[in-house]
């Protein structure tokens, strides 16, 4: 966490009772009895939950998944009351690199009558593009400016949707790199991963996003929420050096045509390692197939985000894969160990000597009670790593042990992915693939 950069909570006057200076430990609420002020004590009142800042994140086709999926996990967690508005005319957008996301509402539903405390937009292309052409977009951020509120946007979108709004003006903003001559032309432009500049909050790409989503947290909720939700993130600190992973027994990986690459997805996966496996991995040209082991190809991931899958488990069992990756998420990877079918391709693909690999819950849940870890060296989610049997090399972000590849949680998500990459298709390619991302 030391390249995040942290600024002062903003206050809501509608969110937060009067400070009392004079009494720290006191605030005052407007209720009165007997002409005086009630007071209570910040210890009675610390077991209340925090009120639930409203956010709306639009989506539209060609949005980044990573930028959209990451700030709406993250949000989540923190216990904002996240919508997720489609400017489409229907609430599936296909996001880049063939990801599609399932909208909550389309934010034609809304106009300029939604009042929220963050209005946060996704980059890519030619999302940021669709995202600038919605004219209630553009009026609902424009008045989220006026009132005061605050309103941000990373990779593309600050240049391309805020800059063009005339949103930016006099304010240090930063974007994707690609965009920084635009975007210089409509704020004062600046590289910071993440850079705040009053109610306005800016980020550069897939690779800043987990960073800028932690700030935002920090904006609606203070610092200390911000670090409760990054610890078991496992984010990366050595921004700016090269991703490793930790290599035993190493095995050249072969394809003979692709590769094809099987991702399943379930009701309960952890949707920002989905997506971000899904994502890179398609950056390299592998065809990904994304199956679902639910009865229906829409599911519900862990953070209430709504991802469609290619196809059923049943028909992406039908072919033959070059490897075999699972994301993680407690449900998620609940439901990946109780499906005979994906558990007995996962068999076979260790059998024939194929690559497989899991993030986050599911090597301690799905590939070590199956037998899939026997002989070999893993890594998982910190509080379940207790449950490998081989818990020597638990520590390191990756870990590649002959044809299995395993990972920690969301914040290692991108080094994973990167790390199949790195197998598949050599170092410069994945190094090449980091930069592009900014990680």
């Amino acid at each position: 966490m030391a390249a995040l950069l942290h600024f002062p909570p903003l206050s809501h006057s509608l969110s937060f009772l009067p400070y009392n200076s004079k009494s720290p430990n006191l605030f005052f609420t407007p209720k009165r009895q007997t002409n005086r002020f009630l007071l209570f004590s910040a210890t009675a009142m610390a077991a209340a939950p925090p009120t639930a800042r409203k956010v709306l994140v639009p989506i539209a086709n060609g949005t980044e998944p990573m930028e959209a999926v990451i700030t709406i996990d993250v949000l989540r967690r923190a216990g904002a009351d996240v919508t997720v508005a489609s400017v489409e005319k229907e609430l599936r957008v296909d996001a880049c690199h063939g990801v599609k996301i399932i909208a909550d509402a389309l934010i034609t539903d809304y106009g300029e009558q939604g009042i929220f405390d963050l209005i946060t937009l996704p980059g890519g292309m030619p999302g940021a593009t669709n995202l600038k052409n919605s004219g209630i977009l553009e009026s609902m951020v424009k008045k989220q400016a006026a009132d005061g509120r605050l309103y941000a946007a990373v990779c593309a979108s600050p240049a391309v949707a805020l800059g063009a709004w005339g949103l930016l003006k006099g304010v240090k903003a930063t974007c994707y790199p690609a965009f920084m001559e635009q975007l210089a032309s409509t704020a004062n432009a600046v590289e910071s991963r993440v850079q705040m500049d009053g109610k306005v909050v800016t980020s550069r790409g897939p690779g800043t996003t987990m960073e800028y989503a932690v700030a935002l947290v920090e904006q609606l909720y203070g610092k200390e929420k911000a670090d409760e939700i990054s610890g078991p993130l496992v984010m990366r600190s050595n921004h700016g050096e090269d991703y490793t992973i930790k290599e035993l027994n190493p095995v050249q990986w072969t394809f003979n045509d692709g590769p094809r690459i099987l991702v399943p997805i379930a009701n309960g996966t952890e949707e920002m390692e989905a997506v971000m496996i899904i994502d890179i991995l398609r950056r390299a040209k592998a065809n990904v197939v994304v199956a679902s082991v639910e009865d229906k190809v829409e599911i519900l991931a862990s953070r209430q985000v709504k991802l469609e899958a290619d196809m059923l488990l049943d028909e992406a069992a039908r072919l033959s894969y070059d490897v075999i990756v699972l994301p993680g998420g407690l449900g998620g990877a609940q439901a990946f160990a109780n499906s005979e079918k994906l558990v007995n391709l996962l068999k076979k693909q260790r059998e024939s000597n194929r690559p497989y690999g899991a993030i986050c819950a599911s090597p301690a849940l799905v590939l070590e009670p199956h037998g899939l870890l026997k002989g070999k060296k893993a890594t998982a989610f910190p509080a379940m790593a207790n449950k490998l049997s081989d818990q020597s090399e638990a520590e390191n972000r990756v870990v590649v042990d002959g044809n299995l590849i395993t990972s920690r949680g969301p914040g290692t998500s991108m080094e994973f992915a990167l790390g199949i990459v790195e197998k598949l298709f050599g170092r410069e390619k994945a190094l090449e693939l980091a930069k592009t991302m900014l990680l």
